[in-house]
């Protein structure tokens, strides 16, 4: 599924930082919008900056016209994510199996949950930081198309991690338990952006009836499709899939 796009395919977007104002629509809304973005992390005075080329919605019981039943929100404020039903433009860290810190944007509009998962990326700052914090990973080329190509690689290569820094505030860029975040956006939504169901989520949140996953079609940093648990046999019975 195609996105609306207006910048042409190649021309390197102007970046300006991200505003508040900019995060408060409904995530699904939103989440394209930040790709070609730029996440800049200091951890500890080590800089590393990440283009955004995949990203995921998800939004919290109440927000929005659909519910949406994997979002880690959809039953309403928890202590885990308790930052999701925070001020956009927060970063709402959790952890994935027990070991992966995943790294999120928090928005939507006000007194609701919403957040975008950062799927993906290409350093673009900081290579050197993040081949060493993301050692083993294996690097096919001069991108290093895999140092921050899934949501844990991210989270690892620019140093986040959870409980720590949950929340940090990547609009006033105020120090978080020794970091900083800064997030830059395109001024313009750019061309090239598709859309599809999001990877590994269980059931119906995990097929094309969730169409809320946003990526550069053909960037080599955005993560290969894989279905959650059930959201195949669901798609199927459905006639609703990806091919």
């Amino acid at each position: 599924m195609s996105v609306t796009s207006r910048r042409p395919v190649g021309s390197p977007p102007a970046l300006r930082p991200a505003t508040r104002a900019d995060l408060a629509g409904l995530p699904v809304d939103v989440a394209p919008r930040l790709l070609g973005g730029v996440l800049e992390v200091n951890v500890g005075g080590e800089l590393v900056a990440v283009r955004l080329t995949e990203v995921e919605a998800y939004h919290g019981r109440g927000t929005g016209p659909v519910p949406d039943p994997g979002s880690h929100a959809r039953m309403g404020p928890t202590a885990r994510n308790a930052t999701m039903w925070g001020e956009p433009g927060h970063l709402y860290v959790y952890l994935s199996h027990g070991i992966h810190s995943c790294v999120n944007v928090v928005c939507g509009p006000e007194g609701t949950a919403g957040g975008i998962l950062l799927r993906a990326g290409e350093v673009v700052r900081g290579t050197d930081v993040a081949t060493r914090r993301r050692a083993g990973t294996r690097l096919p080329g001069p991108r290093h198309r895999d140092l921050a190509r899934g949501p844990g690689r991210f989270g690892q290569a620019v140093g986040l991690r959870h409980p720590l820094h949950d929340g940090i505030d990547a609009i006033t860029s105020r120090p978080h338990a020794g970091a900083t975040a800064a997030l830059l956006l395109p001024s313009d939504l750019l061309a090239g952006v598709v859309s599809g169901p999001r990877v590994g989520v269980a059931g119906v949140a995990g097929t094309s009836a969730f169409p809320w996953r946003f990526w550069l079609d053909g960037d080599p940093t955005v993560s290969a499709f894989r279905w959650g648990r059930g959201a195949r046999e669901v798609s199927s019975e459905g006639g609703d899939g990806i091919g």
